[in-house]
């Protein structure tokens, strides 16, 4: 009798004590979450939670079924990020990725959505952190986060303009011309040349000075490199 007593006193100890112990190590360890990143083939991100250290996988389905509570701290879940657990949402994000500054309306017309299903699938990426957007105008042009600074998404808004990139693909060629001479090249008004170089004067993308009578446009030279890299992106998009 004493042996049977001693003998389960020793036992609920033991439980006692390795539960406290589980409890302890799920405080102290960290969470290690693995995120593999959306494939081209447009797969979901998945999250896994791997085994606590205390669990012991290569022994852990040789303890008795009733211990399991406090032996398996282990299981893998796979849950999909919440702003990408939506083929519509995949399908904007990506089209986003794929072409930078492009508009609501062009999202809209290219994936065939209705405005108001295009709206909300927008604003969760945008909760999510995965897009940003700037105003252009009365438009809202739309990022991928993190992958462009401010300074960059407004050029790439300007030259999503036909007649601005047109004046600056020309500007890149020449690196000065006259006011004249633009105005004639691009078949543009003088009116209207004026009040597009004076946009380009105020975000210090160009410069210019006077040779007599005559108005000279000039390039910063800061902006020259990026302006031909984002020309080349917005030509290829």
């Amino acid at each position: 009798m004493r042996l049977t007593r001693f003998l389960a006193a020793f036992f609920l100890a033991f439980v006692i004590v390795f539960a406290f112990a589980g409890m302890i190590q799920r405080e102290k360890n960290a969470v290690f979450s693995a995120a593999a990143s959306k494939s081209p083939s447009g797969s979901s991100i998945v999250n896994k939670t791997p085994y606590n250290l205390l669990t012991f996988p290569s022994l852990t389905y040789r303890w008795p079924t009733f211990l399991m509570p406090f032996v398996l701290d282990a299981k893998i879940v796979e849950e999909p990020v919440p702003a990408l657990n939506n083929s519509t949402r995949i399908e904007i994000y990506g089209f986003i990725k794929a072409n930078p500054g492009v508009q609501f309306r062009g999202i809209c017309s290219q994936l065939g959505l209705s405005i108001g299903l295009a709206q909300f699938h927008l604003g969760v990426l945008k909760k999510a952190g995965l897009i940003s957007f700037i105003r252009d105008g009365r438009y809202k042009r739309y990022f991928e986060s993190k992958k462009f600074s401010q300074k960059e998404m407004e050029i790439v808004s300007l030259l999503r303009h036909e007649t601005v990139r047109s004046i600056l693909k020309a500007m890149l060629i020449r690196k000065e011309m006259s006011h004249g001479e633009l105005a004639c090249q691009l078949s543009i008004t003088s009116q209207g040349l004026t009040w597009q170089m004076n946009r380009l004067k105020k975000m210090g993308i160009l410069q210019n000075s006077k040779d007599g009578m005559k108005v000279i446009y000039s390039l910063e030279d800061a902006y020259t490199p990026a302006l031909t890299e984002i020309m080349n992106l917005v030509e290829e998009t």
